[in-house]
């Protein structure tokens, strides 16, 4: 490998974290209801998830629904369910087709039963593939995820701790990136986000296109990560 393409391999991201903001604002600004603003955001989901194929990426980390979202009207919430139920029947064969490994990221607890079986079913469909890993963080928050690591934890390395995680084979992400001009992390991977450059866009998720992926990219590749160190 020549020293340019190495130098240029190191300097990728290659595990990458999103927080898929600004569907409801999306929605609003186009007189439309908050659910279609999430269906177009699904749409961009899984655009986004081709291109970083594309792009060289291995891990994408998607959030889709957070532990809090439970306190939007109730109408929403019954929406994403119904959406995030409609999608994983009829997206997860096409994904799998594609390479795609699906994993779910987040507490079962409070999910329909019938929700959590197709949830395990298209983890288990998927589960050889090896082109890209689609995390999808889903009735998922930080601090409750490691809640659920710490109870009975007896162990005193962070590699044993991590074990007890949602996802304890998921890379910490190169990059978080957040859309919507908003500009905090909104309990989200807390563990894995330690040291992960943080990009801020003001496009609304649903808005988030090829390009702006690319932006985000270039902006992590021209950055200098020390890890604590000089």
């Amino acid at each position: 490998m020549a020293d340019a393409e190495r130098a240029q391999r190191e300097t990728a991201a290659r595990y990458v974290a999103i927080i898929t903001d600004g569907n409801g604002r999306w929605a609003r600004a186009r007189g439309v209801s908050v659910n279609e603003g999430h269906d177009a955001g699904a749409d961009t989901v899984k655009a986004r998830l081709r291109d970083a194929v594309d792009l060289g990426i291995e891990e994408l980390t998607v959030y889709s629904f957070s532990t809090e979202n439970w306190s939007r009207p109730a109408e929403e919430v019954q929406g994403l369910m119904a959406m995030f139920s409609r999608r994983i029947a009829g997206e997860t064969p096409e994904l799998h087709e594609e390479g795609v490994r699906m994993r779910f990221v987040g507490r079962r607890q409070g999910l329909s039963p019938e929700l959590v079986e197709q949830m395990a079913w298209a983890e288990e469909l998927t589960g050889a593939n090896t082109r890209i890993t689609l995390f999808v963080a889903f009735n998922y928050g930080g601090r409750a995820e490691i809640l659920d690591a710490a109870r009975g934890f007896e162990g005193d390395s962070e590699e044993e701790f991590r074990q007890r995680l949602y996802a304890p084979e998921m890379h910490d992400p190169d990059i978080i990136i957040r859309t919507s001009g908003e500009r905090r992390l909104s309990n989200y991977l807390i563990w894995q986000g330690a040291y992960s450059e943080l990009v801020f866009r003001d496009e609304l998720w649903p808005d988030f296109t090829r390009e702006a992926l690319e932006e985000s990219l270039a902006e992590f590749s021209a950055r200098q990560r020390r890890f604590g160190g000089r």
